[in-house]
């Protein structure tokens, strides 16, 4: 059971780019449990998923006999919801131009990219021990998403072509 739920059901067990797939189902329950949500009720509840995440992948590492399987993506799964931190009300924040949906399809490509390349440091992380190095690294990357989003939409309200 535990580790059918570290690799959430299916989503783990893809062929290929489980992680992405993780992310996907991440973005689901961004959708469905988190979209409302105030900015502090994101990290409140991210908090217990990290929590529970740090927990369930530490054991499934041990069940399955490896350092930070690529079939446990429960730690992408419950990052995502920070990737959008500040961003509850996309209407308010986003471009008259663009829609929600670019910063949702912005948000899950950047944690994607830095959950795969760990810049900034975040590779440091997986030497955490057991369920924190597989976890902590996640929620790195997706508050570097959400930094890289929040960047860009300063950059667009304060650009000189405006």
């Amino acid at each position: 059971m535990v580790v059918s739920i570290a690799r959430v059901g299916p989503f783990g067990r893809a062929r290929h780019a489980p992680g992405t797939w993780g992310s996907v189902a991440g973005l689901m329950y961004f959708t469905v449990f988190f979209w409302q949500l105030t900015t502090w009720e994101n990290l409140l509840f991210s908090a217990v998923g990290l929590y529970f995440a740090v927990a369930m992948c530490g054991e499934a590492e041990f069940r399955l006999g490896k350092r930070d399987p690529g079939e446990v993506v429960l730690d992408e799964f419950v990052a995502i919801p920070l990737c959008f931190l500040g961003w509850q009300s996309f209407g308010d924040v986003v471009p008259g131009w663009a829609m929600p949906w670019s910063v949702f399809i912005a948000g899950f490509a950047l944690f994607r990219l830095f959950d795969i390349t760990k810049p900034f440091g975040i590779s440091k992380l997986q030497d955490l021990p057991a369920g924190w190095g597989v976890a902590v690294d996640d929620t790195a990357a997706a508050l570097a998403a959400c930094a890289t989003l929040h960047g860009i939409h300063q950059v667009w309200l304060h650009a000189p072509w405006r």
